[in-house]
């Protein structure tokens, strides 16, 4: 795919883009089973993770719309696995106590999605000037900065919890153009999710990339479609 026009910045989502956030929590979910002896109430520790996946897509979707807190997500995306085993008292308590331990586990993780370091050496030698735009929490995100080594490429960190707004409203880009300094006509928006990454950029005047690692069916000619696609990172390369 050729290059249409000359981009001076990048807004570039963090995880699941760069950052390999499903599976370093896959890990870290197996290690929060393992340190609260959650074997004692599932016969199968499968129907824990899988009743946790579900639970949180379901709770980011909303987190991203501004239907439901912080906190909120916090605790129910551990509630609701909990719930489905045997003779557990769930309280607020146990949550917040699984969430701690389970973002430490997280956050230490240093993985990252194939080609996120070369990918950005190449970017910071081509003189783009690089922004972090993240829904993830604000402490977590620096402790994964630091664990998979990718904090100095980026000129900005622009969080959510920050701007006051998630991706994809309109005000989380205010706020990133206003601490960027960056100009909508020469910034390009890289991200794996199509509703706050995409259509979220798009919707805010910005050119748009999208990391396919889901495999969304994107059809042509479709008006909501990003600006460019690729499947893998390195693919990016021939389009910056």
């Amino acid at each position: 795919m050729e290059k249409k026009k000359v981009y001076h910045d990048l807004f570039v989502d963090f995880d699941d883009t760069l950052y390999d956030t499903h599976g370093n929590a896959v890990i870290a979910l197996g290690e929060t089973f393992e340190a609260f002896g959650l074997g004692r109430f599932f016969s199968d520790p499968q129907l824990f993770y899988d009743t946790y996946w579900e639970a949180n897509i379901d709770l980011w979707s909303r987190y991203s719309k501004g239907e439901i807190t912080r906190d909120y997500l916090i605790v129910e995306r551990f509630r609701r696995p909990l719930s489905v085993g045997l003779g557990l008292e769930v309280t607020e308590q146990l949550c917040l106590e699984m969430s701690d331990r389970f973002l430490d586990f997280c956050s230490s993780k240093p993985g990252t999605v194939e080609g996120a370091h070369r990918l950005m050496d190449y970017l910071r030698q081509q003189g783009y000037r690089m922004h972090m735009t993240s829904n993830g929490f604000h402490e977590v995100q620096y402790k994964k900065l630091a664990a998979c080594g990718l904090r100095d490429y980026f000129d900005t960190i622009v969080l959510s919890e920050d701007a006051g707004a998630n991706k994809p409203s309109q005000a989380f880009f205010d706020y990133a153009f206003a601490q960027t300094g960056a100009n909508p006509e020469t910034t390009l928006m890289i991200g794996d999710n199509m509703a706050t990454d995409i259509q979220g950029a798009m919707a805010a005047g910005i050119d748009t990339l999208l990391f396919n690692r889901w495999q969304y069916d994107i059809k042509s000619g479709d008006p909501q479609a990003p600006t460019y696609l690729v499947s893998s990172l390195l693919d990016i390369k021939q389009i910056l």
